[in-house]
């Protein structure tokens, strides 16, 4: 008798939500998540949430907040390359934080693409991400923008984080921020323990179940020099204003994800576009605009 063929299907994770954060001064607030949506089953579909007109004591305050999630199989007949494709998107309009950093609209978009045909690990892209008139005291900065830090799907159906090529492009964002002079402390502790972790990835060590790895998609932060703020400064993705804090934009976490009934990790993305960390002025953590990605095929 012929066995029958194994029927394959696929465990769909996106989520998304337009802001989070917790203010300790001048007030004392945690930021509940705005907008938040998620899908998390193997039906697929598509949810949205929307939001507007937020101020959360005068200091955080942003216009509308959309977000959606979908999971669907890909209508390509091309089982070697598309299959079951997640997208999660965040939209963020109106932002301001302490009238200093201001948007008109952020967009993170997170897309995988896991293939019917040895596909467990996804191809993703950030297609439809961007940052639209994003002002620093007032003054527009421009931003150079790499879509595609991930790179293509690694060869032989392999993690993202045992793959050279991305490892070694996160590798040189991280060591250009971790070998700067004049950090603040926290923040070179925190990229220190980034290339640490990337050079263990790199050098094939044993990789816990926290393994992960931070980039981002932006390159550069450009025109700095038009902005009246004694001190400022930017180091790749990651603008620090004096009596402010830092800003780190288009953030990226790569991480692997264990499903029950799987031996074997899955990739998920987790995309940021906004994350500061206030300091004097104010105190307190807040993220804005942000979309994660991943899911697991069967068998």
């Amino acid at each position: 008798m012929a066995a029958m063929p194994e029927t394959s299907w696929h465990e769909f994770h996106a989520e998304a939500h337009v802001l989070s954060g917790h203010l300790q001064r001048p007030v004392e607030q945690k930021i509940e998540r705005h907008a938040p949506v998620a899908l998390k089953d193997r039906k697929g579909g598509h949810l949205t949430r929307f939001t507007e007109d937020v101020n959360i004591e005068g200091l955080v305050s942003f216009k509308r907040g959309r977000t959606r999630v979908s999971g669907s199989q890909s209508a390509k007949d091309d089982p070697k390359n598309h299959g079951w494709v997640t997208v999660a998107t965040s939209i963020l309009e109106g932002l301001n934080v302490f009238e200093l950093i201001t948007a008109d609209r952020i967009v993170a978009q997170v897309s995988t693409d896991h293939p019917l045909v040895n596909g467990h690990f996804p191809h993703v892209t950030f297609l439809g991400t961007q940052f639209n008139n994003l002002q620093v005291n007032g003054v527009p900065i421009t931003l150079t923008l790499n879509l595609g830090i991930c790179g293509q799907r690694p060869k032989d159906d392999t993690s993202y984080l045992s793959d050279r090529g991305f490892l070694g492009r996160a590798k040189e964002q991280t060591e250009k921020v971790a070998k700067t002079d004049g950090l603040p402390k926290d923040l070179q502790t925190e990229y220190a323990n980034r290339l640490t972790a990337i050079n263990n990835l790199i050098k094939g060590g044993n990789k816990s179940r926290e393994a992960k790895v931070t980039c981002s998609i932006v390159k550069s932060i450009n025109n700095l020099d038009e902005i009246p703020i004694p001190g400022i400064r930017a180091v790749g993705h990651v603008l620090i204003i004096p009596d402010f804090g830092t800003v780190s934009l288009g953030e990226v976490e790569v991480s692997e994800v264990f499903y029950e009934g799987s031996e074997k990790p899955s990739n998920s993305f987790d995309l940021t576009m906004l994350k500061m960390n206030l300091g004097c002025v104010g105190h307190g953590t807040v993220s804005g605009a942000s979309a994660k990605s991943n899911g697991q095929g069967y068998p």
